[in-house]
């Protein structure tokens, strides 16, 4: 038996993008006419039949969520999938587990896989080149065709859909605001790109509270990183070049970057230069100096998502739809890489 066409081999062969290949099927207007056609044409020569998500089944049952996360490096993803496990089994509902690793394309793929019979509903963090590209056809296919969807943390609100986050200003704000009271001057900041929802609103945080009190902005002393493989090296020429009291991370891995920075500048975290993470994970914990963070309570965020996709799930179709938006708080775990 032949295998069945996928996007993905269409993409190849076409040498085209999986999101064109995507497009030119649905006959969307972004997609030039002579591209449209060839792609056509080859999926009807090959008889490519569609199982991605705009042919999804509506009314089948399968009891199984699928969650796409965009890495599993960071502890706070795992913490989320055991939180959606635990309500899910609860629940008598199966889970799989897809990455993405922050490609847009493998985002896609892993939907596509997923919608085909194999899950009810999605629970999902968006990939870094999701937020990039801000193409999210695959994502308002799912909401169109009736799949519930349910987004964390990585949040859009050009999708319709319900979604758990923190108020990630806010957690920032009390990290910066506790180094403020410490003592602490000059805070610089280590943060990704803006396109990276959570990054973006971590330095709002930063930058709002520094203005609240009447602390000099300078955007010397603010690092955003774009690639993570070169992060350690671009933290540690950015602790070498500024003379800080303090630094405040987005997440986890900055932090301890930034610590071993620090002490390899022949400083001492943190008689002299305090350190703040975000994500309360086991790196937090075990480094040495343990680290001061922002807990995100990723098992809470992961159990109030798969509460939320189930009540979808289960709900009865004469019930208006609605769409929710859970804010978890956040708490400020004080440990060794801060002044007592």
């Amino acid at each position: 038996m032949r295998p069945k066409l996928t996007l993905k081999q269409i993409a190849r062969e076409l040498d085209v993008s999986i999101s064109t290949v995507s497009k030119a099927l649905r006959d969307s207007s972004e997609i030039g006419e002579e591209t449209k056609k060839k792609i056509k044409a080859f999926a009807k020569l090959y008889n490519y039949r569609p199982n991605n998500i705009a042919l999804s089944l509506k009314n089948r049952k399968t009891k199984t969520i699928g969650i796409i996360i965009p890495e599993i490096v960071h502890y706070f993803f795992t913490t989320v999938i055991s939180g959606v496990e635990q309500v899910a089994n609860e629940k008598g509902y199966n889970v799989i587990v897809c990455l993405s690793n922050n490609s847009f394309d493998k985002e896609v793929l892993n939907m596509e896989l997923l919608a085909n019979g194999s899950t009810d509903g999605f629970i999902m963090s968006m990939a870094k080149e999701t937020l990039q590209k801000e193409d999210y056809h695959h994502l308002t296919e799912v909401t169109n065709q009736g799949m519930p969807l349910v987004l964390f943390d990585r949040v859009i609100d050009e999708v319709h859909c319900d979604k758990v986050i923190i108020d990630d200003v806010i957690g920032a704000k009390k990290a910066v605001q506790y180094l403020i009271d410490k003592g602490a001057k000059k805070i610089g900041l280590v943060s990704t790109v803006d396109y990276v929802s959570v990054g973006k609103l971590r330095t709002r945080g930063y930058l709002e509270i520094l203005r609240e009190n009447n602390v000099e902005i300078d955007e010397n002393l603010i690092l955003k990183i774009e690639d993570m493989d070169h992060s350690e090296a671009e933290i540690k020429d950015f602790i070498n070049k500024n003379d800080l009291d303090a630094v405040f991370a987005v997440n986890e891995h900055f932090a301890i970057h930034a610590i071993k920075a620090v002490q390899e500048k022949g400083l001492k975290v943190p008689d002299d230069v305090s350190v703040i993470g975000f994500t309360d994970g086991e790196l937090s914990k075990r480094f040495i100096p343990s680290l001061t963070t922002v807990s995100q309570h990723g098992e809470r965020m992961g159990a109030e998502a798969a509460r939320l996709l189930i009540d979808k799930l289960e709900r009865k179709p004469e019930e208006e739809e609605s769409y929710k938006t859970v804010i978890v708080e956040t708490s400020l775990i004080e440990r060794n890489s801060t002044k007592l």
